[in-house]
């Protein structure tokens, strides 16, 4: 272990809480190892390290990361996510295949799931949209947190009105998909969408009523007008 990981550590565990801790059990199905930290501390002291590391090659960063991510604690996944999206003006094509790895090893609950995607993955593709059929691929993992990771690494590109034509194909992909982590997930993807493209959303999610899961089209039409929403959820 790297010295500074291990300081970083020591410093976590001292602004740890314990009733924080018990209380973060409650949004997650599956067990989650975690400190129990605050976000706004967590977030001062991850920034605080990242200034030791900034001049470090991107590589070098990525090796620390990774290092952040064998522990499977949750707020270290978080920095992990931080930090390889802070150097995300050096990312290159190649950079995917980690990402997709940190995913598939790493991810084991819906938070760092969507940090990840959200952050990392989905300033990846606003560079390289041409890497979005990587996306598809994942669709069909076996892994639920890879299959989430498919639509909610394009939450942020979503808002920014872009990939609409690969939403859809990724929610038909995943439409049927009987994890409601999966469908919450691209129920999320589809209800940013719609943000910009309200119309196009609300006629997708009407041809696919009859077969979408009740989570997912709850979630897409979460922000649409109230007389779209009851026409949606009409049987």
């Amino acid at each position: 272990m790297s010295d500074l990981i291990e300081k970083l550590r020591e410093e976590l565990i001292e602004n740890s809480d314990e009733q924080l801790q018990k209380n973060s059990q409650y949004f997650f199905k599956e067990y989650v190892r975690c400190y129990g930290m605050k976000s706004a501390n967590l977030f001062q002291i991850e920034k605080q390290y990242f200034k030791i590391i900034k001049d470090r090659s991107k590589a070098g960063i990525f090796d620390l990361c990774d290092e952040l991510w064998q522990s499977g604690v949750m707020e270290e996944a978080f920095i992990a996510c931080n930090w390889s999206w802070y150097v995300r003006k050096k990312y290159e094509p190649d950079d995917l295949k980690l990402f997709e790895e940190w995913i598939d090893l790493y991810v084991n609950n819906w938070a760092s799931c969507d940090a990840m995607g959200n952050h990392t993955v989905g300033a990846f593709l606003e560079m390289y949209p041409e890497y979005i059929t990587e996306l598809k691929r994942w669709t069909q993992s076996t892994n639920r947190w890879m299959r989430r990771a498919s639509a909610v690494s394009l939450i942020v590109p979503a808002r920014h009105g872009k990939f609409l034509k690969d939403i859809f194909e990724i929610a038909d992909l995943l439409l049927l998909d009987k994890e409601d982590m999966v469908q919450k997930g691209y129920g999320w993807m589809l209800k940013v969408a719609s943000k910009s493209h309200q119309k196009e959303v609300f006629e997708y999610v009407m041809s696919k009523k009859a077969i979408m899961p009740r989570t997912a089209l709850r979630y897409a039409i979460e922000k649409m007008p109230a007389e779209l929403k009851i026409k949606a959820m009409e049987k």
